[in-house]
């Protein structure tokens, strides 16, 4: 598998991953963290292209994953606030956000946060409460909860995560 930057010309194939996604969600008993919005609106995926904060997982030469990342020192607004419990460091970190796969490769979804934690060694990480597959693979890849933040897209919660 590969990582590389996501470009406009493989936004067809993210939107179909997403839309994935949130079938496999709300198979799994997830069905509120982006279904009822239709998460993540397009206009977002472009502006993240734009911004090169957009990634895409290869393997076997065709996209079968993709997530936002970012890195610097408070890159993530929403994680300035957490409630029942503390960052690990507040040092830069990076960012793994809407980190999605079309199902037909396995350790998508592993390969990517370690590749994201490869590039900056201060990783975090928000899920909602119902998304026990992403709260199992990130305490599997030596995340610990932190606490709680909120998001502005919806009124649900969000398990705090991160790993140094």
């Amino acid at each position: 598998m590969e990582i590389r930057h996501s470009t406009e010309s493989d936004l067809p194939v993210i939107l179909s991953i997403y839309a994935h996604a949130r079938r496999f969600m709300a198979e799994h008993g997830n069905p509120y963290q982006w279904g009822p919005t239709n998460w993540p609106p397009e206009a977002l995926i472009r502006s993240d292209i734009a911004a090169g904060n957009s990634y895409v997982c290869i393997h076997e030469g065709r996209i079968v994953g993709t997530f936002f990342f970012r890195y610097g020192k408070d890159v993530e607004p929403t994680y300035r606030e957490i409630s029942d419990g503390d960052w690990l460091n507040d040092g830069a970190y990076g960012v793994i956000h809407r980190l999605a796969a079309d199902g037909t490769a396995k350790g998508v979804g592993q390969f990517c946060i370690e590749w994201a934690f490869r590039q900056c060694g201060h990783l975090r990480a928000d899920t909602h409460g119902d998304n026990v597959v992403m709260q199992r693979l990130l305490t599997k890849r030596g995340f610990r909860h932190c606490g709680t933040i909120h998001v502005e897209e919806d009124d649900y919660p969000r398990l705090a995560y991160e790993r140094l």
